[in-house]
């Protein structure tokens, strides 16, 4: 699964979040300053031509929902993530974030208590 640019990635947290959308109203939930609207629909079409966005025809307008779920991208996304910059090790990648965003002992054995249970699934 391809990567999402950063403005790519801004439009699908909205169509994740709205589920269906037309630009118009994926537009009202962009935060200021909001972009034009041959933007937004410029991304959008190119999220469709990349399999993330699906539409619906309405007349002459188009009612664009995603293709990929939220879920998805992000499993698709952490596992290269962790490729790259952890050497494909999610240990790595743990020992990095205890260390720099100071996790406490609490939080950290509640992580070890979330993976234990999904591992138990």
């Amino acid at each position: 699964m391809k990567e999402l640019t950063k403005a790519e990635e801004e439009i699908m947290q909205v169509l994740w979040e709205l589920e269906s959308a037309f630009v118009k109203e994926i537009i009202k939930k962009l935060p200021e300053p909001k972009p034009a609207y041959n933007t937004v629909s410029t991304i959008v079409r190119i999220l469709q031509q990349k399999g993330f966005v699906g539409h619906e025809a309405h007349g002459k307008s188009h009612k664009y929902h995603p293709l990929i779920t939220k879920q998805a991208y992000t499993k698709s996304f952490m596992k290269g993530f962790v490729s790259r910059y952890f050497s494909g090790s999610y240990q790595q990648m743990v020992s990095f974030f205890t260390k720099e965003d100071n996790l406490s002992l609490n939080e950290l054995e509640d992580l070890l208590k979330e993976l234990k249970d999904k591992e138990h699934d």
